[in-house]
């Protein structure tokens, strides 16, 4: 993983709701920052778990520095240059339309315009488009060395992806601007409807503009008529920038058999899409408790699974059965075979990486990840390499034999 933090890189972490991007996202950033690398981190998590890990009293659309005194608090070099700030969706699209709207009455009725309302809340996308374009600003500025991206919750992280390329096809519509001119009176709209391209995209836009009536819809793109090619010349970069070399794509996932067979379908889909993964990092992979006993002994790193075979047999030999005993004797159990496939299934997973694709993991943090320091703690685990996993499944088959 060190070596996709360099100087101008930009990790763009990727992965269902619910595996840790926030956090892993974070601790790259700070790892970045630890590589002596200016670095600033765009989350668009709404639950604010990057702000309180970070120590921030607040986090808003421009980026916060992490002052001196929270970075020494947490065992950290005060002189860090790490930076965060929280995505304003509503704030990302309007400042778009401020840029390229010079007339400020015309502005006005697109923001009061209850279609542009409807596309920046409602389309499938809207937050990772404007996370996208934040991103974009940000680099063009040249402030920083690297810049890590959270990107939004998604019921598939494909969707970010493909996010430029639906905005494309919805803004640049020849379609769209034929149909949706002032010029045009209902009759004319009428037959222009009857063609199957207008049908489509009456159909796309009023998907997500409720009940709006098309005369909305038809406002909207006579306000936005003369700065529509700049818009669309806008998302081509962005998604140009997509494909470009900085980007490293990294998906973030855990161990549950449904987040790996997911895992697998992304990989394949970018292949499909030429978007070239360069690593995976596997969180919440057992618990720190387990992954020191694996680096801090030299013998029988899962002994304490082992013991708990014979911990079976020696209730069923005093007859511990009737006080409980074997009730809380399958809990273990249970534990145990849950770690044992999940050392299997991701060492399984490991082996059939594309090349090229770089493999992290991070144990479970048992308090949480609540400050910097649990963070620098997490940085450590998804920068050391995986040498442990090749002891914990080693270590794994000795105790199932």
């Amino acid at each position: 993983m060190k070596d996709l933090l360099t100087k101008g890189s930009i990790p763009i972490l990727l992965g269902t709701g619910g595996v840790g991007k926030t956090t892993i996202a974070a601790a790259l950033a700070l790892a970045g920052a630890s590589a002596n690398l200016n670095t600033a981190v765009i989350t668009v998590d709404p639950s604010e778990r990057l702000r309180d890990a970070l120590g921030l009293a607040r986090l808003g659309g421009q980026p916060t520095r992490i002052g001196a005194r929270q970075l020494a608090a947490a065992g950290l070099d005060a002189h860090l240059q790490l930076s965060a700030m929280m995505l304003d969706v509503s704030g990302a699209w309007d400042a778009i339309v401020e840029r390229f709207v010079a007339d400020p009455a015309t502005r006005r009725k697109v923001f009061d315009n209850p279609f542009y309302k409807s596309l920046t809340a409602e389309f499938a996308g809207a937050d990772a488009f404007a996370a996208l374009q934040r991103l974009y600003d940000l680099h063009q500025t040249g402030a920083f060395e690297l810049e890590v991206v959270d990107t939004p919750p998604a019921s598939h992280s494909f969707e970010f992806l493909q996010t430029p390329a639906r905005m494309i096809r919805l803004l640049d519509s020849r379609t769209a601007r034929w149909l949706f001119t002032p010029s045009l009176s209902a009759g004319r709209i009428a037959m222009k409807v009857a063609s199957e391209a207008a049908r489509f995209v009456v159909r796309e836009i009023e998907r997500f503009a409720g009940s709006n009536v098309l005369s909305t819809i038809t406002d909207f793109f006579a306000a936005m008529a003369e700065s529509m090619d700049a818009i669309v010349d806008r998302l081509q970069k962005t998604e140009a920038l997509l494909h470009s070399p900085a980007v490293k794509f990294v998906m973030v996932t855990t161990a549950e058999p449904d987040r790996i067979r997911q895992a697998r379908e992304l990989v394949a889909q970018m292949n499909a899409e030429g978007l070239k993964l360069s690593a995976i990092v596997i969180n919440r992979f057992l618990d720190e408790r387990t992954w020191s006993a694996v680096a801090d002994s030299t013998s029988r790193p899962l002994s304490h699974l082992a013991e708990i075979s014979e911990l079976r047999a020696s209730v069923a030999r005093d007859g511990a059965e009737a006080n409980g005993f074997g009730r809380l004797v399958h809990h273990f159990e249970e534990y145990r075979e849950r770690t044992l496939g999940e050392i299997e299934r991701v060492a399984a997973f490991a082996r059939d990486l594309p090349k090229g694709v770089k493999l992290a993991i991070a144990p479970e943090i048992e308090a949480g990840v609540r400050d910097l320091a649990a963070l620098s703690r997490v940085a450590g685990y998804v920068t050391s390499g995986t040498g442990i996993l090749r002891r914990l499944e080693s270590a794994a088959h000795g105790v199932a034999e």
